[in-house]
């Protein structure tokens, strides 16, 4: 059985008290135990991707029935289907053209090189619209001035070019100017060569030759140039071709001195060798755990920059291997630094549970395969849904730990960690915060569903003095109030407490396996027509309340609003005339008390 499938298969509880295998190898995993192997299964019971056939069969899966679980870095790799030169689309080819032609008009005497990333995609048959163009003689800016010029003789309208100044301090040592031309946005940037004084960190940069910035590029796969003028790609320092073969993630000059030149290529270096599945070379990875490297990237580096490397590992294909290279690299803490003293203190080897969690999150998503992330309604929501899952799987560990801000103020260092050790948006702290929150509360509800037994406790806290819920309407009236907190991400709050909870039981009996339970949940909550509950408007606003209760305003209404929430929850089919007659009951009822 190949290591790909480990954690993935959920088998037949062994006997009646008896943990699931997945839940075994959480516990296995959030201790800091190997997982162990499984035994061999039956081929056809999985598709081509080596996922569970029911997970790759399903839809609305964003991303995820397709991806692969996360592959030890130690796990021999195959060899890279590469191919022989670069195959241009009709859009890409009349940009070089027109390029080519500006070229020519002028007697600039320019050689055109797309760089990096573009080349490298292409070369792996990948398409991609981020092309870089390196310029041999002359500075992007005054390339794109000479691009409009050449435009105004077309009679065609002229471009914005915007330019992004360089700025040494943070490592960004080049200026770029970036236009649009035919609705895609090209970057523009001379060739470089670096000298570095005694005892000073920031270069001395120069317009180089093609060999020279091959050389100060981060990786040998970015390396490689697309030449415009002769229509060949160019492998300048002589590797890069085979590096991307044999898949392994390298840097053209010595690793330590690259990392020290602009820190941010470790976390580059992470990000391509987990999307790719390629294998960091050991020397490699002794620089990235250097010491000084380490804190390079922790003071020189922008948090904006670092937040950014680190959301594009999120988005990708492959968060865990990602992930787990931050860690066994003893970065975590510097990519995901904490406030000081977090309350309670931070756990020792956080870092591990923290990967830990998000591990065991990938595995429960491929075993469940079907709709943890449909709750958007399009692809692109769905993306968001998954990378924001992965980001509270990740932090689940701290997601009760807080701190106190300038104000005193208690504030959940998952936010802190989210909004200023990376610099990501608000909203994204403010959503797992609230996929934490309400994974608490899905477990009050998971205990409902499996049991009557705390029926009458939830009830009490329902109930007041105008409602009283009735009781076979207790468990959607609390479900309906959580989704209307969390809205469309109740899915992945839910999946976040299947993985939080697996032990929640009925009656002192193990819910069996962490799939089925988070279908049961899901299904209930379909079946009593509650996804959407948010959108619910209520059958009376605050002005048919002051006038049906005779009062004014006030926290009155607020109070008054929440009740007919409750009252519209139990009563799913009730009228306005019923919700009316309701309320003018509960009040008659409090002035005859």
């Amino acid at each position: 059985m190949s290591l790909r499938l480990r954690g993935l298969l959920l088998l037949p509880l062994l006997r009646r008290r008896s943990c699931s295998p997945l839940l075994l190898r959480r516990r296995r995993l959030l201790r800091g135990w190997p997982p162990p192997l499984v035994s061999a299964i039956p081929s056809r019971a999985f598709c081509s991707s080596g996922l569970p056939a029911r997970a790759c069969a399903s839809s609305g899966f964003s991303g995820m029935a397709a991806v692969s679980p996360p592959t030890p870095p130690q796990q021999q790799r195959c060899v890279v289907e590469v191919r022989e030169g670069v195959e241009l689309t009709e859009k890409e080819e009349r940009i070089f053209r027109r390029l080519l032609d500006v070229v020519r008009h002028f007697g600039l005497g320019t050689q055109l090189r797309v760089a990096g990333g573009w080349v490298r995609d292409k070369l792996l048959g990948k398409d991609s619209t981020d092309i870089d163009i390196a310029l041999d003689n002359m500075t992007g800016q005054n390339f794109c001035e000479k691009v409009n010029e050449y435009s105004e003789l077309l009679g065609e309208e002229q471009k914005g070019i915007g330019v992004i100044q360089c700025n040494p301090d943070q490592s960004k040592h080049l200026e770029t100017a970036r236009m649009l031309i035919f609705d895609i946005w090209i970057d523009f940037v001379n060739l470089r060569s670096e000298k570095y004084a005694e005892n000073s960190r920031i270069p001395t940069v120069e317009i180089g030759t093609a060999k020279e910035d091959a050389f100060r590029r981060d990786l040998t796969i970015n390396s490689l140039f697309f030449n415009i003028n002769t229509n060949t790609v160019e492998d300048l320092t002589g590797r890069g071709i085979e590096d991307l073969k044999k898949g392994l993630i390298v840097t053209p000059l010595p690793a330590k001195a690259t990392f020290l030149d602009d820190p941010l290529r470790v976390l580059r270096a992470i990000r391509f060798a987990a999307r790719f599945n390629f294998t960091l070379t050991e020397d490699l990875k002794d620089a990235a755990s250097d010491e000084k490297v380490k804190s390079e990237l922790g003071s020189k580096i922008s948090k904006e920059r670092i937040g950014h490397e680190v959301d594009l590992m999120m988005s990708d294909k492959h968060p865990v291997n990602a992930m787990c290279y931050i860690r066994d690299l003893g970065l975590f803490y510097v990519v995901f630094a904490f406030p000081e003293k977090p309350d309670p203190p931070v756990p020792d080897k956080c870092d591990r549970l923290c990967v830990s969690h998000i591990e065991v999150a990938w595995n429960l998503a491929h075993s469940i395969g079907c709709s943890v992330f449909s709750g958007g309604s399009d692809s692109k929501s769905q993306d968001e849904h998954r990378r924001l899952c992965f980001y509270s799987a990740l932090f689940t560990p701290v997601r009760n730990t807080i701190y106190l801000d300038k104000k005193s103020k208690k504030i959940p260092v998952t936010n802190y960690i989210i909004r200023d050790s990376l610099k990501l948006k608000a909203s994204d702290a403010d959503t797992v915060v609230n996929v934490h929150a309400a994974s608490e509360k899905f477990a009050e509800l998971i205990n409902l569903l499996e049991s009557n037994e705390n029926l009458t406790t939830v009830k009490e806290k329902l109930d007041d003095e105008y409602l009283e819920i009735p009781t076979d309407s207790v468990k959607r009236v609390l479900a309906g109030l959580i989704l209307r907190e969390i809205k469309d991400f109740w899915r992945v709050a839910l999946f976040i407490c299947t993985l939080t909870y697996p032990e929640v039981s009925s009656g002192g009996d193990p819910l069996g396996q962490p799939d089925e339970l988070h279908q049961r949940k899901e299904k209930y909550t379909r079946a009593e027509q509650l996804d959407g509950v948010w959108k619910m408007k209520p059958l009376l606003d605050g002005k048919a309340i002051m006038g049906i209760m005779q009062v004014k305003g006030g926290p009155l209404i607020g109070k008054w609003q929440q009740r007919l929430l409750k009252w519209q929850l139990a009563y799913p089919r009730g009228t306005t005339e019923e919700c009316i007659e309701w309320m003018k009951q509960s009040q008659s009822k409090r002035q005859k008390v």
